[in-house]
């Protein structure tokens, strides 16, 4: 796709007519510049996988054992989790039938709110991106031992690492059309272990092993709270299809079927798989087990190759995972930079991916990832992932406020009249969900944030200069 120039500032956003919509159809197709055999636009399989994908990480393979001091109570918190969650991807259809352009919540920020809005979106995705790309990387090493011993020297471990987020850059550098296989690939991989604990578990499902409901010493409430705080992160990327719109076929309806179906999709193997670890493992030992689900597989079949099997598992899973948020991370640079929000350079794309959006992301994530095994601290390093929950909330909220902003203005051609009040009460329920978000980073992830956020101010201070000064008629 080539750099047709930027939007002004003042330029007033595209109404949802075909005249104005077909010049985003040939952007999002990429027919100028970067088309060819390389460059393939997803349909519906491939945008659900890439949700699906996003959402399951390596994550659940810790989940049953974090949330188990909590007792069965912390269950309650998958459900209420659930719910905000596919309130927040039918937000984000919603969004993208008006708006089927590449960058999700920037997109809908900036038409709502105007370009501060729009860069502020843009900015904090992109910090959520490229810091959970490090922590991922990391947190693979840590199964990849399991199979291959690394963790013996600092320095082989952090090498490992650093191959864990490269391999899948050079996906997305060959093109959009090996992201999505392999997007899809490692996809259904990682679903067949897991699918085996979260159904195959249910046959062995002993109530005995269940524990307390209640396992905690403080209100029913503030266990709920709790565990779900310890559950947020794992609900990141509802947004996926919707930040890859552009590249998605027909997106005014795929982009809302996908972002649902992924969302639900993962709740599902959330639910089963935690619920299939607490009744096949004893309570007791699943609160210090640091590999529930081969301690799941162990009990149910016996023996002890349950490790490698998750080990192997979670490894396809956090690859799978690296691929489609590497693509992430350079889609929402891209689509600010084309209306003058980011520098000019994240617009470059080659075979459908923003090529120089993909090699800084993963320049600085490696950076991040030098500096976590340099540092030996790993507590930094924790925070640094608490902030990713901090930050991918802020477009979040833009994008859940900029849909309030639609619906209580009544345009026409914004708003379907007979799906206000039901639109009104999703959009309520995600806005909530967005602020739980918040709170369940924490002081201290709010806090570095915050400071992040305050950077990109700067940042937006001089992209705006620059772009008043393109403005200005020669000779002033």
């Amino acid at each position: 796709m080539h750099v047709t120039g930027t939007v002004p500032p003042s330029a007033p956003a595209p109404q949802e007519t075909p005249a104005a919509t077909a010049p985003l159809a040939e952007d999002a197709a990429g027919t100028t510049g970067d088309s060819g055999r390389h460059a393939r636009r997803f349909g519906l399989p491939v945008a659900t996988a890439l949700v699906m994908g996003n959402i399951i990480g390596g994550g659940i393979f810790l989940l049953p054992a974090s949330v188990a001091p909590y007792g069965t109570i912390s269950l309650l918190a998958f459900g209420v989790l659930t719910v905000g969650a596919i309130a927040l991807a039918l937000v984000f259809g919603r969004l993208a039938e008006r708006d089927p352009r590449t960058g999700g919540p920037y997109v809908y920020a900036r038409e709502a709110f105007g370009d501060f809005a729009g860069f502020l979106a843009a900015w904090a995705y992109w910090i959520t991106t490229w810091v959970s790309n490090a922590a991922l990387a990391v947190a693979a090493v840590g199964y990849l031992d399991v199979l291959i011993p690394v963790n013996d020297h600092r320095w082989t471990a952090c090498l490992a690492a650093l191959a864990l987020q490269w391999l899948p850059a050079l996906a997305n550098f060959a093109g959009t059309r090996y992201v999505g296989a392999v997007q899809l690939v490692s996809t259904v991989l990682k679903f067949a272990p897991l699918l085996l604990v979260a159904v195959g578990g249910l046959f062995f499902f002993d109530a005995d092993n269940l524990g307390p409901f209640h396992a905690g010493d403080g209100s029913a409430i503030g266990a709920v709270s709790a565990s779900a705080a310890i559950l947020l992160f794992s609900y990141l990327g509802v947004e996926s299809a919707a930040v890859s719109a552009g590249e998605v076929k027909n997106p005014r309806r795929t982009v809302g079927r996908a972002t649902v179906i992924g969302t639900a999709g993962a709740a599902l193997v959330y639910l089963l798989g935690t619920l299939s670890v607490f009744g096949t493992v004893a309570h007791d030992r699943l609160v210090d087990s640091t590999a529930p689900f081969s301690d799941a597989v162990n009990a149910m079949f016996g023996g002890a190759w349950g490790g490698w099997a998750v080990a192997l598992a979670a490894l396809v899973s956090m690859t799978g995972c690296l691929n489609g948020w590497t693509l992430l991370s350079a889609q929402t640079p891209y689509a600010a930079a084309k209306d003058g929000l980011f520098p000019a350079a994240f617009a470059r794309r080659r075979r459908g991916v923003p090529t120089v959006g993909v090699g800084v992301t993963v320049v600085l994530a490696s950076l991040l990832t030098v500096y976590n095994y340099t540092s030996g601290s790993a507590k930094v390093f924790e925070v640094l992932v608490l902030v990713t929950t901090f930050t991918a909330t802020v477009p979040y909220l833009l994008a859940t406020a900029a849909q309030l902003f639609h619906l209580v203005s009544g345009r026409r051609d914004r708003v379907h009249r007979g799906r206000l009040v039901r639109d009104a009460v999703i959009a309520s329920v995600a806005a909530g969900f967005s602020l739980w978000l918040v709170a369940g980073a924490g002081y201290a992830a709010v806090y570095q944030g915050v400071l992040f956020l305050f950077a990109g101010v700067l940042v937006y201070a001089v992209m705006a200069a620059r772009g008043q000064r393109a403005q200005e008629p020669a000779g002033r």
